[in-house]
């Protein structure tokens, strides 16, 4: 039997938050090219002028994000994008080029925590590619993303699987 699940605690609330922001200024940056410290500046001024119930929900999600942690993956997910390409490209059934534009921006955060970020277990990056893509991918895009993190990690992290499969 299972062990009841705990309610994640402010701190993980407030890492699964970033890594949203994250995504969407990824998304946003694949998608306009528009410089890094700008898309930044623009995700932490939202206005009233946006639509209120949109706004509220941000509202709450920035006050509750770790700044510091999306910060760190707007820019540097950018920064090793080659690096990170490289990782995951041999793992897909699809050019890199033909993966819809959320499903990459997912998949390099994952990428870049797993090789760049060892003090996340790798269970916890892969977790969060999923809920990521259940929230903002495709219908089914959430087992796409699992599948190939779970690739990612076996490489990558090959001595934390082994040894968490024992």
């Amino acid at each position: 039997m299972n062990a009841p699940r705990r309610a994640p605690s402010k701190s993980q609330l407030a890492r699964h938050a970033a890594r949203e922001l994250a995504v969407q200024g990824l998304y946003q940056w694949q998608m306009t090219g528009k410089p890094l410290t700008q898309l930044e500046a623009e995700f932490r001024s939202q206005t009233a002028d946006d639509d209120l119930a949109d706004h509220e929900n941000w509202v709450k999600v920035m006050q509750m994000a770790d700044l510091a942690l999306f910060h760190e993956l707007l820019h540097n997910v950018p920064r090793y994008r080659g690096e990170l390409d490289d990782y995951i490209t041999p793992l897909l059934d699809r050019k890199l080029t033909e993966l819809d534009q959320i499903e990459l921006a997912i998949l390099r955060l994952g990428a870049y925590e797993l090789a760049k970020r060892m003090e996340v277990p790798y269970r916890v990056v892969i977790n969060e590619g999923v809920e990521l893509a259940k929230s903002f991918g495709a219908t089914d895009g959430h087992k796409y993303i699992n599948g190939i993190l779970d690739k990612l990690a076996n490489r990558l992290r090959s001595a934390e699987v082994s040894a968490r499969r024992r």
